[in-house]
């Protein structure tokens, strides 16, 4: 009987054996399917920065743009300011000039004053237009 005791018992360790076995290997396959995933998740977070950070780079690169865009028209606005200003004051002495000629008394003078006033208004409308434009 002794024999069939250590034959029951060998067998009984054997089969634990083996379903410890298993139970590892089943573990372990469990583990590393975990580990996959987990990569995976890892790696398509890895590409949504990269995107997300591509994605910053060219809205950061068109503001710049935008602003030195903007900065040029700033410049010729207060460029055109500045000449309508000048062609203001010009107009201005010229119409100072024009009516101390017409103090003077002198009618054919201040007629074509009159008229070289007018054209340049004229022009100075125009060019206002054209750099709008």
């Amino acid at each position: 009987m002794e024999t069939i005791q250590v034959l029951f018992i060998v067998a009984a360790f054997l089969i634990g054996f083996i379903i410890a076995w298993a139970w590892r290997t089943a573990n372990i396959f469990k583990i590393k399917k975990e580990l996959k995933s987990t990569k995976g998740y890892l790696e398509s977070e890895r590409l949504m920065k990269e995107t997300l950070n591509r994605e910053n780079l060219m809205v950061h690169q068109q503001r710049m743009l935008s602003e030195e865009e903007l900065n040029k028209k700033l410049k010729e606005a207060e460029a055109l300011n500045k000449f309508l200003d000048e062609s203001i004051l010009l107009l201005q002495q010229s119409n100072e000039e024009t009516e101390a000629l017409l103090q003077a008394g002198e009618p054919v003078i201040h007629d074509l004053k009159k008229k070289l006033i007018e054209a340049n208004n004229t022009i100075t409308r125009l060019k206002a237009l054209q750099s709008v434009k």
